[in-house]
């Protein structure tokens, strides 16, 4: 009885608000690439945002900038080719980085001397030795590092962890399943200097396996209490070798724990976008097909639906929580984090090898330094 109270009870909980404190004045931000796709929807939120300021963007393609400048009808002055350039005329606190994933290093690199925060989009890095770097360099210039996830802000996926993790509604997890992806980005209508550097195994570090895999790596990691799987297995395809011929569009990855399995499917084959998972736990299940949803299956009671409660304001989605961040406010840990992200990009680079050579690919049994 009192685990179904807990249930419904964590679908009524309430928010608070991240601008309690209005006084503070807005963090500076500064967005780094325009190439990523999801800056479209982020610089929007930046503008609308009163926790922080949109000082300057950078990017050294003008036709680029140009096509933003118009879309968004930013002033021209925001714009300027280069890092040094924008510190030249204004302060920055924090950069969002919308470059290649393979720019993130030299973003974070250029960034930590002048003690600029960095949040970047998924994943943290193409290898995990430019991941190693930029740890490193985040460590010398005193910064914080935070890897954007859109899973991240899911209400849904926060009220899992606490069934699972913090009241064990399921028991100890034995089985975590998630699915992402969609019906790749040339379908979708990606932009297309997204698609040059999304397609190319040196700028993005793979395809889908990369794309998409790092979520269910980054949720994996979180659900596990940020342990390291002992080995990793891999299974990837080009079913669209015409469209993405340098590229995997398929893969399978499958994590082994001591007493737990992971199966990661990501895709760009999939016939819609889908986000979703499930987790299997000694004495039950729960599934998260949507960003607010949660189905609970428990022993000899009916199934039940729960809408999850609205996170935290400065927790709900990534301009609040950057500028929480960089205020000191909130300290990086779970999903955003760099700790859990450097486990990430570990899984993903024995996925590459072990679908590279078809073997399973067995983890030290501490991270390596």
């Amino acid at each position: 009885m009192k685990i179904l109270f807990a249930l419904f009870a964590l679908a009524g909980l309430t928010a608070f608000s991240a601008n309690a404190e209005t006084n503070k004045p807005p963090v500076r931000l500064a967005v780094m690439g325009l190439v990523h796709g999801h800056v479209g929807g982020f610089i929007p939120s930046a503008l609308n945002c009163t926790d922080v300021q949109l000082v300057g963007i950078v990017e050294p393609d003008s036709k680029l900038t140009a096509h933003y400048a118009e879309i968004m009808h930013l002033d021209a002055n925001l714009f300027f080719p280069t890092l040094e350039a924008l510190l030249a005329h204004t302060n920055v606190q924090a950069v969002a980085a919308f470059t290649s994933t393979l720019g993130h290093r030299r973003v974070v690199e250029a960034c930590a001397p002048h003690g600029i925060h960095v949040m970047m989009e998924k994943p943290l890095a193409t290898t995990l030795q430019d991941a190693r770097a930029m740890s490193a360099a985040a460590k010398k210039g005193g910064i914080q590092l935070i890897v954007n996830y859109e899973t991240t802000w899911y209400p849904a996926n926060h009220a899992a962890y606490d069934l699972v993790c913090e009241q064990k509604v399921i028991g100890d997890i034995r089985k975590i399943v998630v699915h992402d992806g969609h019906s790749g980005p040339s379908k979708i209508g990606c932009p297309p200097e997204f698609v040059q550097w999304l397609t190319d195994p040196v700028q993005n570090g793979g395809g889908a396996l990369t794309d998409f895999g790092c979520y269910g790596a980054d949720l994996m990691t979180w659900l596990m209490q940020g342990a390291r799987p002992t080995s990793v297995f891999a299974v990837t395809q080009q079913l669209q070798p015409e469209l993405y011929p340098k590229v995997d569009d398929e893969a399978t990855i499958v994590l082994t724990y001591p007493h737990a399995q992971g199966i990661i499917q990501a895709s760009w084959n999939w016939p819609f976008g889908r986000k979703d998972m499930e987790i299997y736990g000694v004495s039950g299940q729960m599934l998260v097909p949507k960003k607010k949803t949660l189905r609970v299956l428990l022993p000899e009671k009916p199934e039940k639906e729960i809408t999850a409660a609205p996170l935290p304001a400065a927790q709900a989605d990534p301009v609040a929580y950057l500028a929480a961040v960089v205020r000191g406010e909130i300290s990086p840990t779970g999903l955003s984090s760099l700790a859990v992200n450097l486990t990430v990009m570990e899984i993903l680079e024995a996925a590459r090898e072990s679908a590279k050579t078809g073997k399973r690919v067995d983890l030290p049994v501490h991270a390596p330094e």
